[in-house]
């Protein structure tokens, strides 16, 4: 994930020459305006009239908005100016570490550039009029790049275009619906991994938003700073929706991005049938899995969207709704795509561990959601090494959220991943004068604990064991670049029960020429569970090619 999108973003903000779109600017003339003052209280703390940004004990940003499109984009980017440009910044640093070359930058654009130019069209005018707010408290160090307004829009398209680009599944998320029997009070429960990673910088500073619109229906969001599309969500009226990434054919431009059809139905949804007829009105790029839970309905659904499809997967006879990186309505029964996917990648292992999951636990409760968004193990329990993709949790989300569509209830994670205290939000009291009087967002007495696992050895092994990783990787790529005799052998006791530190041994190995050393690391990759078919493949092959070197 950190590479496409790095990539692609690059490329996105690179290729803005056509001129008609670079050009467009929205009309916000219709709305009226209150340029905010910002008042600090202190570091963490700031406030402009109703709206309000802070910092909580766990860290994790809360952001109240309200007003009309154009002021809830004003008042979202003074509060979080510093921020968001952090966030920026953060994104190009990405982008000047893994594409350096201008040359392919170059080579790219002229195609590129095609994938934007109708972009604008396909976005609602308001949420055009907010952008325009928002992007004019952007940064002006990347003004070469393209005008703060498209930059705005085209990184609310960034992970579209980067999927479609690179019809790339290098992580996947993870979603769940469980109601009548399978809790403990029969209400519905959803949860949710949203397994997005652009390091660890980007995922400090997450953003809870709390957001009024002038129309519509107030609504909580949880992304980062920047964003004024939906990732994961839930409105006052006890909608939910959860985005899951499926396997995408490369279309010809971009339309909406989908975490702006999201956003969509968080606003004007009350139940499902509205959620699925906004759906369906816009047509989007990339295919995706939206979960989407429903208070009325005491139900929840996927809807499934691609650029040339369209499903519904409602569940019979059952009460419950499991959700990894594959489609499963008739709509898509004969995808050959679809059906590829389910075979070589991981989505398939994790929708069967949630199942077995499921049967341990009978009746959940948010305590018991949690522990199963942490679950680190394969199915059977077996140790499938830290960082598997194969993992419900992959220790690299970027947030979890459990929603309590009913109540009105919502848990968001706070660092390291989602291991951290799950803080408790209550839409009715935020969304209500108690909560403009008190000043709090969080009903702190109904926060989960956090995971264990972030005080062990093993977890600080894991930590390590990135750093290590890179150090391999870098060896690997530059012949000139040896590793201690002891480096390798540490670098394995970090996380043993992972394939990759195996298969990145035998790498070095091959490239430096040793290749009884290598033969015996890819015969012991091959002994783990390898996350993908492509990834046993090219195991494989590098273990073929090794036999003939040494022949």
């Amino acid at each position: 994930m950190l590479i496409f999108l790095a990539l692609n973003f690059s490329f996105i903000l690179t290729s803005c020459g056509i001129r008609k779109s670079i050009k467009h600017i929205p009309d916000v003339k219709q709305y009226s305006l209150e340029i905010p003052k910002v008042n600090k209280i202190n570091d963490s703390t700031f406030s402009f009239n109703q709206n309000y940004l802070t910092k909580n004990k766990q860290q994790l940003w809360e952001l109240y908005i309200k007003g009309n499109p154009l002021q809830l984009g004003y008042n979202n980017g003074a509060l979080t100016q510093n921020l968001m440009q952090k966030q920026e910044e953060i994104f190009f640093s990405k982008v000047e570490g893994f594409v350096p070359s201008k040359f392919k930058q170059n080579l790219l654009r002229g195609f590129l550039k095609w994938y934007n130019r109708k972009m604008y069209l396909n976005v609602r005018e308001d949420y055009q009029a907010e952008l325009y707010g928002l992007s004019q408290y952007s940064s002006d160090k990347y003004d070469f790049i393209a005008p703060k307004f498209l930059r705005s829009m085209y990184l609310h398209g960034a992970h579209d275009i980067g999927h479609a680009m690179q019809d790339l599944m290098v992580v996947g998320c993870t979603s769940l619906a469980v109601w009548n029997e399978n809790t403990e009070d029969g209400d519905l429960l959803i949860g949710r991994n949203f397994d997005f990673y652009v390091g660890d910088d980007f995922s400090k500073n997450k953003l809870i938003e709390f957001v009024e619109p002038e129309e519509g229906i107030p609504y909580l969001s949880v992304s980062w700073p920047g964003m004024i599309g939906v990732v994961s969500g839930m409105n006052k009226e006890g909608i939910t929706v959860t985005i899951n990434a499926g396997k995408s054919k490369i279309p010809l431009t971009a339309k909406t991005p989908i975490s702006l059809v999201t956003r969509e139905i968080l606003q004007y949804a009350k139940n499902i049938d509205e959620a699925i007829a906004i759906a369906k009105k816009r047509k989007v790029f990339v295919s995706e899995s939206i979960l989407v839970g429903s208070a009325n309905d005491k139900n929840a659904v996927i809807i499934e969207v691609s650029p040339d499809n369209f499903g519904v997967y409602k569940v019979e006879n059952t009460s419950r709704v499991f959700c990894t990186n594959h489609f499963q309505s008739d709509a898509y029964k004969n995808d050959k795509r679809n059906q590829k996917h389910i075979i070589e990648s991981h989505s398939e292992y994790r929708y069967k561990k949630l199942q077995e999951l499921l049967q341990e636990n009978k009746k959940l409760n948010p305590e018991k959601m949690a522990a199963i968004l942490r679950d680190r193990s394969g199915l059977k329990g077996e140790k499938i090494g830290y960082g598997n993709e194969k993992a419900i949790n992959q220790l690299l989300a970027h947030h979890a959220v459990i929603f309590s569509p009913q109540k009105k209830l919502v848990w968001v994670s706070s660092n390291p991943y989602q291991l951290g205290e799950f803080v408790c939000y209550d839409l009715n009291e935020i969304f209500s004068d108690k909560r403009l009087k008190s000043g709090e967002f969080a009903k702190s007495e109904l926060n989960i604990a956090k995971d264990p696992f972030v005080d062990s050895k093993e977890f600080k092994n894991y930590e390590e064991y990135k750093f290590a990783s890179s150090e391999v990787n870098h060896a690997t790529d530059d012949k000139d670049v040896m590793l201690a005799d002891d480096f390798l052998p540490y670098y394995q006791s970090l996380n043993p029960d992972f394939w990759l530190v195996y298969y990145q041994s035998g790498k070095y190995y091959f490239n430096k020429k040793e290749y009884s050393k290598a033969k015996t690391e890819f015969e012991k990759a091959l002994t783990k569970e390898i996350t993908t078919v492509p990834d046993k493949e090219n195991v494989e092959k590098y273990l073929k090619k090794t036999l003939r070197k040494l022949r």
